[in-house]
């Protein structure tokens, strides 16, 4: 193996790394909300309210990582929102009441925005263009290994009867482990370095955000807008409404572990469906698929919706794959750091606006009512597609 190879790979396994866990920290505050909800005596308004704090703290850093990540490096933006995580975890396991529980969120928010742009650029500037698609693949996959790891973790332990607060300060301390094992990996690459884009691979022109064209970047960023907001409302309240169908806590707590490991198969599976019909066409039929998914989900009887929890999750975060692994071709190669920066902060937006919307809407009608009203936001996502235009050759919208 040469030595090239080996700093190939040794990227590849540290943007992995913080993956799993900023994905995993990230995923676990579905899975923690209804445990809040009870020990605090929340309303589904408030849930919402909690999870939006998160998400707004998220996006506005995730929108300035990439020009973070040019300034700093790769490496120290990652060690950096790990450790901001892993205070916000310790500090939610000790936290009095309503305002501490939003003061850590708001730091588990920042901390986990600091990890897709520099992970992407530390990836992406290692690899050759002609063999990046193979190793985004695996660090895009290995953020929902992540999420269902951590999410699950955090069902199973408190299921046997662990105290809620011992495992968010577990899993402080490996948000700790994790920059770690960063930093020590680190040490053979030239990461610590200022930029790898801004060193050597940018040409003397200012290429700003590097969007190849603002109409079909806008399209897509609103598509992403309302599909995420489906899918962080869905996410969240999914457990919810299982609780409404008399189900146990446990059990609710599963399903949201359900729907993470639908969403595994879905990112992977849809993508290949894109190839193979166009993005277009594989969009509309997810949306739809999920808007008719949700309808059941409200419909079914008790444990007839829990089977249902594995496909609806499929589908509902499946999409993202498609869209996601679009945006490449819209932005500079030279600048996908901040293209993606950019993609991934109005998915945090929407991330924040989505549970809120849906807690007022469960608050002020029913829960069920709720879930109706994502399941035709899911439909309304669809017409966005059709505006956005292939910038480079190959890529197949049909």
């Amino acid at each position: 193996m040469t030595e090239k190879v080996r700093r190939q790979r040794r990227a590849l396994s540290i943007g992995c790394a913080a993956h799993i866990v900023q994905d995993g920290l990230t995923a676990t505050i579905y899975v923690l909300l209804p445990v809040l909800a009870q020990t605090y005596g929340f309303s589904y308004a408030q849930v919402g309210l909690f999870k939006a704090v998160k998400s707004i703290a998220q996006g506005l850093p995730e929108m300035a990582s990439g020009f973070l990540t040019e300034r700093i490096g790769e490496i120290r933006v990652l060690l950096f929102g790990l450790l901001l995580s892993a205070i916000g975890y310790v500090a939610l396991s000790i936290a009095p009441g309503a305002g501490a529980v939003l003061a850590a969120l708001l730091l588990i928010g920042v901390g986990t925005a600091l990890h897709h742009a520099p992970s992407s650029s530390l990836i992406l500037t290692t690899y050759p263009e002609d063999r990046r698609r193979g190793p985004l693949g695996i660090y895009n996959s290995s953020g929902d290994i992540g999420k269902l790891l951590f999410s699950g973790g955090f069902s199973l332990t408190v299921g046997v009867g662990m105290a809620w607060e011992l495992i968010s300060f577990s899993y402080g301390i490996l948000a700790i482990f994790g920059a770690v094992f960063i930093a020590l990996a680190a040490r053979s690459l030239t990461a610590f370095r200022k930029s790898h884009a801004a060193a050597a691979h940018l040409p003397s022109n200012d290429l700003g955000w590097g969007i190849l064209s603002w109409r079909s970047f806008n399209s897509l960023l609103a598509v992403v807008f309302i599909d995420t907001l489906v899918q962080a409302g869905v996410l969240v309240f999914a457990a919810f409404l299982l609780l409404e169908k008399g189900l146990p806590l446990t059990v609710a707590m599963a399903g949201t572990v359900m729907l993470l490991l639908g969403g595994i198969f879905g990112k992977a599976g849809c993508g290949y469906l894109a190839d193979r019909i166009g993005v277009r066409p594989a969009f509309v039929f997810i949306q739809i698929l999920t808007g008719v998914g949700l309808v059941g989900l409200v419909l079914l009887p008790g444990w007839w919706s829990v089977a249902l929890l594995v496909p609806l999750g499929v589908v509902v975060q499946g999409s993202s794959s498609i869209t996601y692994g679009f945006a490449a071709d819209l932005i500079h190669p030279k600048r996908m750091a901040r293209g993606y920066a950019l993609l991934y902060s109005s998915s945090s937006f929407s991330a924040a606006g989505g549970p809120l919307m849906v807690g007022y809407f469960a608050d002020g009608a029913s829960i069920d009512i709720a879930f109706y009203v994502m399941a035709a936001a899911a439909i309304v996502a669809v017409p966005p597609i059709y505006m956005v235009s292939a910038e480079r050759s190959g890529a197949a919208l049909a």
